[in-house]
């Protein structure tokens, strides 16, 4: 049964099963939504049974591998397999995809193509996360950017097709990057070309070229994390996308450029890695303050909760960019932790969204008695989003701070500095979600509750807050289940690092 191509099926079904969805009638909206859920269940389940029996965790090397022909001209194959790297990432796409379905109950216009569009979007993250060979890699990018377009552009708000047309000018014109780097590491120094990450990771390079590389990654990878200056697209789509699309937008695919970030950069190109690493470490520890200040004057709550998004993987930039056991180890584990928080604050505002239909929060108040299980329930995730002790973000953003401070990278002085940044990036992220809080929740009504119909938390909704809630609190209480799913492998890629 170990012979069974378990990464191939996790890749082919949903897309597969997503096909099949055009053959159902237009107005079974429920049979379509039922359908998906049951796939995306199902994926979940094999997934749980295939690592559970045929992955081992302390064996850093890549395992369910599978590599078939496919071009022979470029050796370019269909090669897959999973390590203690990617099988979070993985675990995770699977959890937020689908909760992400079922919190899109209420679209009804479409409904096949949205769901078949969700669908797509699983088979490329999951085909991302897998990917061991760099063509393969590109391609799994890029398809994700077109299900992401659509759901921007036909399900978002008034200024849908302006957010969608900047996502994916941002979006494409960084993967050229991605392209032209993909190929430069494929050509050089062999005597044919191979995109095989193992390969890519045991051949050396000249320095100057190595950077070329990385340069060309990092930009690729700084849009999708996103890293600033490159993340001006992400406040417009998260303001304009439905919130199942957010779930998935702040679940997955900002993890996605965090997990090319250490997967290529940090594991194919150790020494532009060192090179570039105290810049990424300041760069991020200016993005803790600088989104954290401006999160706290955004009026629209999604841009808000977004523009948190972007101050949290901050942490996971000083993460990967310490160089340190710790460190990467943090990284890994704020990219698990930040993937259910983002999803349920986002989840938590578009069901806010559906009763108030109000996005601006000098426009609320006083919604704390009228809908007092969405209250609690947002209050809480706020309090993990803040890192308070006993949840995942704590426990992540604690690792990443002994990261940086018990590297052997910098010298103290500087550790010093980015600690202190990072600490009072800590202060100020309570200032901006504790007054958004206040401003929706406290105070007067502002709005005319007499002609709106409120009513709170419906099961299902409770039912996708609960089942986001439980990791945060799960991970923050027993961190290390997570740190056993890639201890050996961040011991490995650092073993570049300290032992040449």
């Amino acid at each position: 049964m170990n012979s069974f191509p378990w990464s191939t099926t996790f890749v082919l079904l949903p897309i597969s099963a997503g096909c099949l969805i055009f053959f159902f009638p237009h107005k079974g909206n429920k049979i379509i939504r039922w359908y998906t859920i049951s796939i995306c269940i199902l994926e979940l389940l094999l997934m749980t049974y295939a690592f559970s029996y045929y992955f081992q965790l302390d064996d850093p090397l890549i395992q369910l591998a599978e590599d078939y022909k496919w071009i022979d001209f470029l050796d370019f194959d269909w090669r897959l397999g999973i390590d203690g790297l990617s099988l979070g990432p993985i675990l995770l796409t699977g959890f937020i995809t689908t909760l992400a379905t079922l919190a899109a109950r209420p679209v009804t216009r479409d409904s096949r193509l949205f769901h078949f569009l969700m669908l797509a979007m699983y088979s490329g993250q999951i085909g991302l996360f897998a990917s061991q060979d760099l063509l393969l890699f590109f391609i799994m990018w890029e398809l994700e950017l077109i299900p992401v377009y659509l759901l921007l552009s036909m399900w978002g708000g008034k200024k849908r097709l302006y957010s969608a047309t900047k996502f994916i000018l941002y979006t494409a014109g960084s993967s050229i990057f991605l392209l032209m780097a993909a190929l430069g590491l494929a050509l050089y120094a062999f005597n044919e070309p191979t995109f095989n990450f193992e390969k890519s990771a045991n051949q050396s390079y000249p320095v100057s070229l190595e950077i070329l590389f990385y340069i060309g990654f990092l930009v690729a990878f700084a849009v999708k994390s996103p890293i600033i200056p490159f993340h001006t697209w992400l406040p417009d789509t998260h303001g304009e996308a439905h919130y199942s699309t957010c779930m998935l937008l702040a679940g997955i695919l900002l993890k996605m450029g965090a997990y090319g970030l250490i997967r290529i950069n940090m594991e194919l190109l150790p020494h532009a890695h060192s090179l570039f690493s105290p810049w990424l470490v300041i760069v991020g520890a200016i993005q803790i303050i600088y989104a954290a200040l401006t999160s706290s004057g955004q009026r629209n709550l999604k841009k808000r909760i977004a523009y948190s998004s972007v101050s949290h993987m901050g942490f996971i930039i000083i993460g990967i960019c310490s160089i340190s056991d710790m460190g990467l180890n943090g990284a890994v584990l704020q990219i698990i932790s930040h993937g259910f928080i983002g999803a349920a604050l986002f989840f938590l505002a578009g069901t806010s969204y559906d009763r108030i239909h109000l996005v601006y929060l000098d426009e609320m108040g006083g919604m704390a008695t009228l809908m007092p299980k969405i209250f609690t329930m947002f209050s809480v995730l706020s309090l993990a989003s803040l890192a308070l002790p006993g949840m995942s973000g704590f426990v992540a953003e604690l690792i990443v701070f002994l990261g940086i401070i018990t590297g052997q990278k910098y010298l103290l002085m500087p550790k010093i500095l980015i600690t202190f940044v990072m600490a009072v990036g800590m202060i100020l992220t309570p200032i901006y979600l504790l007054s958004m809080l206040r401003q929706m929740f406290y105070g007067y009504k502002l709005f005319d509750a007499a002609n709106s119909y409120f009513f709170d938390s419906g099961p299902r909704e409770f039912f996708v807050s609960i089942c986001l809630l439980l990791p945060v609190i799960g991970i923050g209480l027993f961190p290390d289940f997570v740190f056993s799913l890639a201890v050996e492998k961040v011991s490995a890629i650092l073993s570049n690092y300290f032992n040449r």
